[in-house]
């Protein structure tokens, strides 16, 4: 029987994990692309009013979905482990669970998301002129936010079996659609934000389909069987407590950057828009750090359900080196090109200067963040969540909020906002090196038996 499942626990370390980490990059490459052009969409046909109000979203939107996208990266870490101690009857149950916990936590996105966003928006002190498109965008996906969960789920068991291939592939047929659904409903309906909500829901209903066309006619272990849909309690609590910090992580780093985008709101239409466009064009260098971020959790904790200590310290090695050296390159190009790249989105001089000013401050920071976010991935896939989310909720949390606060009394400037970020970036970035060397996450006794 073919199988697309893969056990990261023999063979090529560097392989094992590029080849892990390349699908998901590719996917996250072209989710970025049409982020991007929704904004194109907006800021060219519609306005800079349209085009702060999409971008001025993003922040909220992790907000309400950050705890439960936390909760799933339990489960794929679980469901690493089991599969990678071959215990079959458990990962079965462990797919059934996860796909049950996503159509309950779907039904509860819905719902808060539809009535708590819009009233949310308003304590970020989005400008009148803003609101009503924030507001119409915002609860349209979030209607759709089915779709979404349903995808993450099926894409977490695939990539938990070691298969990043496929979600790439649906994730391209969802990206092209969302692209041509935009100019559709955008350009020629003339939907504005509205249309862009739409757009997005719906490609991902198409990649939604797709998964779990996958998970339900399989023959692989991961099959997913309507009758089976329930929750097994003590795998379930496995989840929890692996994803329940991970999920409180997203969700105070999502309440630092609400309050983060309140401040930017506080400089006007303008900002919003070139802060927000700088955005879409930093993720290009977040790209590499999510992909090995997600391949390192998933190499870690199939390898420690393995007993593969040494593999595991080797392969953090490579996978932190590699996501160091792309994001950084990656902000080298944006430092030196922003001012191009801003043409893309609108040729409104006021808002290529912000974003621009974004640009500087932040480029030359993306090692640290690359650092961060990959250590805090290797320590979910060795079960230590709780590290991640303590510093996390230290430095881009706690101490994010309390600079700008204070800092903005003393000097009102964009650019206090701005360099929040490169900030906590470097000081998590300190104390995650310090954690790795010293700390307890990975058994050194039985890897020092296998050295």
């Amino acid at each position: 029987m073919k199988t697309n499942t893969k056990l990261m626990t023999s063979g090529s370390i560097s392989k094992n994990i590029l080849s892990f980490a390349f699908p998901i990059f590719l996917g996250n490459l072209f989710q970025q692309l049409y982020m991007i052009v929704d904004t194109v969409v907006l800021g060219r046909y519609v306005g800079k009013e349209a085009l702060a109000a999409i971008t001025s979203c993003g922040p909220l939107l992790f907000l309400l979905v950050g705890l439960f996208a936390g909760i799933f990266i339990g489960v794929g870490v679980v469901i690493s482990k089991l599969f990678g101690a071959k215990d079959t009857e458990k990962v079965k149950a462990a797919v059934h669970t996860t796909v049950a916990f996503a159509l309950i936590s779907s039904v509860i996105l819905t719902v808060l998301g539809y009535f708590l966003a819009p009233k949310i928006l308003i304590l970020m002190k989005t400008p009148p002129s803003v609101l009503d498109d924030a507001t119409s965008y915002i609860q349209i996906y979030f209607l759709g936010i089915t779709a979404l969960v349903l995808f993450n789920s099926a894409s977490g068991i695939l990539q938990a079996m070691g298969d990043s291939k496929r979600p790439l592939y649906f994730l391209i047929v969802a990206s092209l659609s969302n692209i041509i659904l935009d100019l559709v409903f955008v350009i020629y309906f003339n939907l504005g934000t509205k249309g862009v909500a739409l757009a997005t829901v719906i490609s991902q209903g198409i990649s939604a389909i797709l998964a779990y066309r996958i998970l339900l006619t399989t023959d692989d272990i991961y099959r997913v069987k309507i009758k089976d849909i329930k929750l097994d309690l003590p795998l379930l609590k496995q989840f929890l407590i692996v994803g329940i910090p991970s999920g409180i992580q997203n969700s105070v780093i999502s309440i630092a950057n609400v309050f983060v985008q309140s401040s930017i709101n506080l400089f006007g239409p303008i900002a919003m828009a070139g802060s927000g466009s700088m955005m879409r064009i930093q993720g290009f260098a977040f790209i590499p750090v999510t992909s090995f971020a997600m391949a390192m959790t998933t190499f870690t904790s199939q390898n420690i359900g393995a007993g593969e200590y040494l593999r595991v310290k080797k392969g953090t090695k490579f996978g932190l080196l590699s996501a160091i050296i792309l994001a950084q390159a990656i902000g080298i190009l944006i430092y030196f090109y922003s001012p191009q790249l801003m043409l893309i989105f609108t040729d409104d001089p006021q808002v290529i200067e912000i974003g621009v000013l974004k640009a500087r401050i932040m480029a030359f920071f993306f090692m640290q963040l690359a650092l961060s976010h990959t250590m805090a991935g290797i320590f979910r896939g060795a079960g230590k969540s709780i590290i991640p989310m303590s510093v996390m909720l230290l430095f881009w949390c706690l101490f994010r909020v309390s600079y700008i606060k204070v800092a903005l009394n003393f000097v009102y400037d964009i650019r206090i906002v701005f360099s929040a970020y490169p900030i906590t970036w470097t000081l998590s970035a300190i104390v995650f090196i310090i954690y790795y060397f010293k700390g307890n996450w990975l058994n050194k006794t039985k890897l020092k038996n296998q050295l």
